[in-house]
C-alpha cells in the first residue's frame, strides 16, 4: 500500500499537459488571440513546473523516509505494473492504484483530448476542407 504516485503517473500528467498546450495553439488567428493563447501556454506550463516539483519532493522524501528507516521496500523500485496492482491510500479510503492513476489522469485527458478535437474542428472550418 502507498500514498505516492508513480513517477510515470506524473510523467503522463506532464504529456497530457503538453499535448493541450501544442493543441491550444492551433487557434492562432490574428490580435488578442495571440496573446490569450500565450497566456494559457502559460498557465500550462506553470503547472508542468509544479508536476516537476511534486516528483522531486516526493523523491526527496522518500530518501529522507529510506535512511530513517529500516524497511527495504520502496515505492520507487516498484515497477508501474507492480505499483498499479498494489494500492493507494487516499483521504476517503483505500483504491487500487490503477483505479486512483485513472482517476486522477482522466479530467486532463478529457481536456486534451477534448482540446485536440475542438483544434481539428477550427482547423477544418477555416480552411474549408
Amino acid at each position: 500500500m502507498t500514498d505516492r504516485l508513480h513517477s510515470r503517473v506524473y510523467a503522463i500528467l506532464i504529456g497530457l499537459a503538453l499535448w493541450t498546450a501544442l493543441w491550444v495553439w492551433s487557434f492562432v488567428g490574428g490580435g488578442e488571440t495571440d496573446y490569450l493563447l500565450f497566456i494559457v501556454t502559460g498557465f500550462i506550463v506553470v503547472v508542468v513546473a509544479l508536476q516537476l516539483v511534486l516528483m522531486r519532493v516526493q523523491r526527496a522524501d522518500k530518501a529522507a523516509d529510506a535512511d530513517n528507516s529500516a524497511d527495504d521496500s520502496k515505492d520507487g523500485a516498484l515497477s508501474f505494473r507492480q505499483w498499479a496492482r498494489g494500492e493507494f491510500e487516499t483521504e476517503r479510503g483505500r483504491l487500487r492504484a490503477a483505479e486512483a492513476a485513472l482517476l486522477i489522469l482522466l479530467p486532463i485527458a478529457a481536456a486534451a483530448i477534448g482540446m485536440m478535437a475542438f483544434g481539428i474542428e477550427f482547423q477544418i472550418v477555416e480552411h474549408g476542407l
